[in-house]
């Protein structure tokens, strides 16, 4: 018998036109709380995005803080800047309002303004010891899932990212409004989609904390998923895909939330800390090689997932699928694409290397010479 614990999030709404809403679904897990901190970024903010949700809220007599500096790949300095302006404001709830990053920025907010405990003891797995502030997570982009998981990651110094990993991280809230991505281009659509689809993949085949909830969960979002991407690349107004879309995110993140990712993701960190690429894209560009270096350990799990999505059940239908729906976005799929070339492998290979935290999930050991390998591969 294989002993497993699985937790998400409590709340979860799925709605077209949520965001509208938002002062009367809150209602439960504001607790009565009146001074609201709103985290997002400039790009959300400058289209739009937020302006019912604030509406409605200042409407109905709350009083709200909207921090929009958040970048992508979020640095330590931002991420405490906003702790700082919550804290001066008097914040007493957080509301994510946009993609991983902002999310993930809101979930450290919620921490560092409701507690004492400094952000540099939080860093790795289950070392948070504060319970922070009522949070609602709303997602604009259909990829990261971060409104669901219990992660956040975080750039520290110049170019590394470190996670925190913590059941306090999970939201009181998460709301899936589609409408919010109803603008999201076609070129976002697809990274954050397959990013999604890499969360489902990688939470199927890890090796330490795979168990029946996440598996179920993970299926359920590669087959949402893969039914739904290119028809919101190609319909960008599909609100029945951009739906399907979220909710694949979704699934996707609870499944990784409770068995972590592994190869793909810990090659992924240094394109985005070190290149700024965005994180989807950087897991759908490393994809295809880990997912051929894998297959020699984890063949029956790629078959199970290829069957599910209706494909030949092997790692080579799996892998084709992938393949095919990358070519057919019309995403990068080369690290030169990016700017990154041969000279660039090893810095990036030693940072990968040096991943303990994601490595171990993997279902197949990677030394540094295999990592160096794959990332030639996709030069």
């Amino acid at each position: 018998m294989h002993s497993f614990s699985f937790r998400t999030v409590p709340h979860i709404v799925f709605e077209a036109g949520a965001s509208k809403r938002l002062s009367s679904l809150a209602a439960p897990v504001l607790n009565g709380a009146k001074r609201l901190f709103f985290v997002t970024d400039k790009g959300v903010r400058d289209a739009g995005l937020i302006d019912d949700a604030l509406a409605a809220l200042e409407a109905d007599g709350f009083d709200v803080f909207v921090y929009d500096e958040v970048v992508a790949d979020p640095p330590e300095a931002i991420v405490l800047e906003a702790a700082d302006k919550a804290r001066e404001f008097g914040a007493e709830a957080i509301i994510a309002f946009g993609g991983g990053s902002p999310m993930d920025t809101a979930k450290v907010v919620s921490l560092l303004a409701g507690g004492d405990q400094p952000l540099s003891e939080m860093y790795g797995v289950e070392q948070v010891r504060v319970s922070g502030l009522p949070s609602i997570m709303i997602p604009t982009t259909a990829g990261t899932g971060s409104e669901v998981t219990n992660v956040a990651v975080i750039t520290t110094g110049a170019t590394s990212k470190r996670g925190i990993a913590a059941g306090p991280l999970y939201a009181d809230m998460a709301i899936l409004d589609p409408e919010l991505t109803l603008g999201l281009p076609r070129h976002a659509t697809a990274a954050t989609g397959i990013d999604a689809m890499v969360h489902a993949i990688e939470a199927y085949t890890n090796k330490r904390s795979k168990n029946p909830v996440s598996d179920a969960l993970a299926l359920a979002a590669l087959k949402k998923l893969q039914g739904a991407i290119l028809t919101a690349c190609d319909e960008p107004s599909n609100l029945e895909a951009r739906g399907d879309m979220l909710l694949g995110a979704m699934l996707a993140g609870q499944a990784f939330s409770n068995s972590p990712v592994g190869a793909v993701h810990a090659m992924a960190y240094p394109l985005g800390g070190i290149f700024h690429v965005p994180h989807g894209l950087s897991n759908s560009v490393v994809l295809p090689p880990v997912l051929k270096f894998n297959a020699a350990s984890a063949e029956n799990l790629y078959a199970e997932m290829a069957a599910h999505m209706g494909l030949e059940a092997s790692s080579a239908g799996l892998i084709t699928e992938m393949e095919r729906i990358a070519d057919a976005t019309g995403i990068e799929r080369r690290l030169s694409q990016l700017g990154i070339s041969h000279n660039d492998i090893p810095r990036m290979a030693e940072d990968v290397a040096a991943n303990d935290r994601l490595l171990p999930n993997n279902p197949r050991e990677l030394t540094y010479d295999d990592i160096v390998r794959l990332y030639e591969e996709i030069v």
